[in-house]
């Protein structure tokens, strides 16, 4: 039943304010028991094109299947924000679905996204408002044309007969069905969350329409699995009691990704509490994990066009490899009882650099025991995607000529970091060929369509060295050297 959104934004405030005054600090993400063969994903806008690329590039682990609200193909963008913003949500027309459908075949056989033999048992679920004014339901239409190549028919359900503009639909929450504004979350009278988890689940037992128990709801540190890269500190989720670490059930996994402008900081807890998920979740012992980005991405998006990352649709994304991350830590646990404290592991020993180029170094550093892998920081910030197992890693995209300091931390099995080593510095080596390098000068708006530069939070950033500068306009002017593959700095050519 619909009611006014101001007595609903009200009301979700003041639970968002209670949750607050009652949760603890944020905690190490749990090991749960969990179905790995029950895991599946969904998301709105910039997170239904993420949960597209979730579901393809990490299709061993979402085999089950994914549920798009105003999202896309896979890879739509091609890395372009000019595709994103045009072809990708205003004129749909221009979708090359059979490129695409090319270039995921092409990546799965050189092994960079999973095999895509594991979509053949998926089920799909899509959903477009007939008034989406932000990602045209023709780029849904593409999305379905492409998930034809991959998935049965029978197997995908699209539903596009309900006239809600850009927003998560529910059937008691939100702002009216036609109106396009924040928190993005819509009441048109149907159960959105419940219709994605019905068709990927199959039957399942009624929602829970009581008040959720607040135990239930766990911030977790998301710095565990990744560093910057647009996500936050932080991220959410609901547990089921009978799913919680001590418990004997096995559980479901559904991972919930919000849109763009949605995250903790944009509408506080809205989208983790009041989009419907939780109540299936509770009566049908599924796990959902809201992972989040933070104010420093794009408008809040998910990395699906490569503002971010070039590989940022591929299993290497660094945000693509955090949320498998995640996935992968709270699959991991067995039940029964409450898993023992991690070991703290000592600060890996003798870190070292060495084989220095214009644009790479290699760091080494002895094994710590105990450890299963281990994580490098350049300058404190993470620079390694995936977990490294082995003792060294090589660095690049550095710029030439310049003074790095790196550090390791040792991880568990579970992903959980020991003490920071002692810091190591190494300069790379002059450029080769002096005088060679390349510079341009233009708007930071150009730089960024160019790939010099990208842009998060307002701001310009250049490429590799993630030099600021200043707003993302077309009145801002720099002058970017390029002094490796993919590496700018501001400055200016000899």
């Amino acid at each position: 039943m619909a009611f006014n959104f101001i007595r609903a934004a009200a009301a979700g405030a003041a639970m968002a304010l209670c949750g607050v005054g009652s949760v603890h600090a944020a905690v190490n993400l749990p090991a749960l028991k969990i179905d790995k063969t029950q895991t599946t994903v969904s998301g709105l806008s910039s997170g239904g094109f993420m949960a597209v690329q979730l579901h393809v590039a990490y299709s061993a682990t979402f085999a089950k299947g994914a549920g798009v609200v105003a999202g896309g193909p896979f890879y739509c963008a091609e890395g372009s924000v000019v595709n994103a913003t045009g072809r990708c949500m205003a004129s749909p027309a221009g979708i090359p679905t059979s490129t695409l459908v090319s270039t995921t075949n092409t990546w799965a056989s050189q092994g960079v996204i999973d095999p895509v033999a594991n979509l053949q048992n998926s089920k799909v679920y899509l959903f477009s408002g007939s008034l989406d004014s932000v990602v045209k339901t023709g780029v849904m239409d593409a999305l379905r044309t492409y998930y034809n190549s991959f998935v049965p028919a029978a197997n995908v359900v699209y539903k596009k007969d309900i006239a809600a503009e850009h927003a998560m639909v529910t059937d008691d929450y939100g702002n009216g069905c036609s109106t396009k504004g924040a928190p993005y979350i819509s009441d048109c009278n149907f159960d959105l969350a419940g219709a994605v988890l019905q068709h990927l689940y199959g039957t399942l037992n009624a929602r829970n329409n009581a008040t959720l128990p607040a135990g239930n709801y766990i911030e977790f540190n998301q710095s565990e699995f990744i560093t910057n890269h647009g996500m936050a500190t932080t991220g959410w989720a609901y547990v089921p009691q009978a799913c919680q670490a001590g418990g004997t059930a096995t559980c479901k996994l559904h991972v919930v990704l919000h849109g763009c402008k949605q995250n903790i900081s944009d509408v506080q807890q809205q989208y983790v509490r009041n989009t419907g998920y939780n109540r299936w979740a509770d009566t049908n012992n599924i796990v959902m994990l809201y992972p989040q980005t933070s104010t420093a991405a794009t408008n809040s998006c998910w990395d699906w066009w490569g503002y971010d990352s070039a590989n940022y649709s591929k299993k290497s994304g660094p945000q693509m490899a955090a949320v498998k991350a995640m996935v992968d830590r709270v699959s991991s646990g067995t039940g029964g009882t409450t898993p023992p404290d991690p070991v703290a592991l000592s600060a890996p020993t003798g870190v070292s650099t060495s084989g220095a180029t214009a644009s790479s170094m290699a760091i080494g550093w002895a094994a710590v025991t105990g450890a299963a892998s281990y994580n490098v920081y350049r300058n404190a910030n993470k620079v390694n995607a995936l977990p490294v197992t082995a003792t060294s890693y090589t660095d690049t995209g550095l710029a030439a000529s310049t003074t790095y300091s790196w550090t390791v931390r040792a991880a568990d099995a579970n992903g959980a970091e020991g003490a920071t080593s002692a810091a190591a510095s190494g300069t790379t080596l002059a450029a080769s060929g002096g005088g060679t390098a390349t510079c341009t000068t233009a708007s930071n708006y150009a730089h960024t369509l160019a790939g010099r530069a990208y842009a998060a939070g307002g701001y310009t950033y250049a490429l590799g060295s993630n030099q600021s500068m200043g707003l993302w306009n077309v009145f801002v002017t720099n002058t970017l050297k390029q002094t490796s593959t993919n590496y700018y700095v501001i400055g200016t050519c000899p």
